[in-house]
């Protein structure tokens, strides 16, 4: 069986012809939580100006318009891109209409774990937010208060009263660990699978699970365009390459976000291919397509010192 040879890339530039639409990431490649990366502007603009379809897809547990604001917020404005899709986005939804899958007769009384209390993810629909776990009718995970507050401290008193109740649990962000300027904190994800751990049904919105790819499919699909025209930028394995590659779309990987720090000491191609052989098989053997040092057009910046993402 013969093993994809990943492309290393000076560029964007280097694939655009290839292919019709861009599925990218947010955190970690467009921006680092509080400024773009250098080059990316130029970047989305040169892509919209060979007609691309531009997908930002967001394990955020906010909304589409609110993720549209902060984009705005760091010169990331609607021009240069064609649709946010975020799993926030996708949980309002099926809040809001109650058939299908998961959502189906799902309730209306809510426990909701999410960062500062914001209570975005349900605003508008007919769902009452509760402060005793004894009250919900399920679980939504859509942020976290770390570091402040901690797993074994605060989280996990209240996840095993949601065991005892056989709580359905819904995590709107299915990421492990949240990106805040130059540092990580725990996310979302991380509690979803303690609760799991427990012993709780979790039912996880957003990457790499496959509804939320195929949601971005069906999109591209109602404009013609089709997994093998489409690829996938992001800066982790485990949820943009995986489950990109899951659905058959191709797959970028970006040195900046989540594994900048296998990719930093390397000086020369081969102690990249090297790193990122380890990372390979840390992901069950899933390769990237491409590597890229930065989203941006041409050759790869100089070395800066490096600014990270949320």
């Amino acid at each position: 069986m013969s093993v994809l040879k990943t492309k290393f890339c000076e560029g964007i530039s280097d694939i655009s012809d290839s292919y019709a639409a861009f599925v990218i990431d947010q955190w970690g490649v467009l921006h680092n939580g509080e400024e773009p990366y250098e080059g990316v502007i130029d970047c989305l603009k040169h892509l919209k100006e060979r007609k691309k379809q531009i997908i930002i897809l967001s394990n955020s547990g906010k909304r589409a318009e609110e993720n549209k604001e902060r984009l705005k917020s760091l010169g990331i404005g609607p021009s240069l891109y064609t649709d946010i899709v975020t799993s926030g986005e996708i949980t309002w939804q099926g809040l809001h209409d109650q058939k299908d899958g998961v959502f189906k007769d799902i309730g209306h009384k809510c426990f909701l774990m999410s960062r500062g209390g914001d209570r975005s993810i349900i605003a508008g629909l007919d769902i009452e937010v509760v402060d005793d776990i004894q009250d919900a009718d399920f679980l939504m995970i859509s942020g976290t208060d770390a570091p402040e507050k901690t797993l074994v401290d605060y989280y996990e008193p209240i996840l095993k009263a949601a065991i005892r109740r056989r709580l359905k649990a819904v995590c709107a962000n299915p990421d492990s660990r949240a990106l805040i300027g130059d540092g990580y904190v725990m996310g979302p994800g991380m509690i979803a699978r303690r609760y799991q751990d427990f012993g709780g049904v979790v039912h996880y919105i957003g990457k790499p699970h496959a509804p939320i790819f195929q949601h971005c499919i069906k999109m591209l699909q109602e404009r013609d365009i089709y997994p093998g025209q489409t690829v996938m930028i992001g800066d982790t394995m485990a949820h943009d390459i995986i489950g990109a590659a899951a659905v058959n779309i191709d797959t970028c990987l970006v040195k900046t976000g989540l594994h900048h720090g296998s990719f930093a000491k390397c000086t020369n191609p081969t102690e990249v291919d090297h790193a990122l052989n380890i990372l390979t098989l840390q992901y069950h053997n899933i390769r990237p397509n491409y590597l890229v040092d930065v989203m941006k057009w041409g050759k790869a910046l100089p070395d800066r010192k490096h600014k990270k993402r949320s």
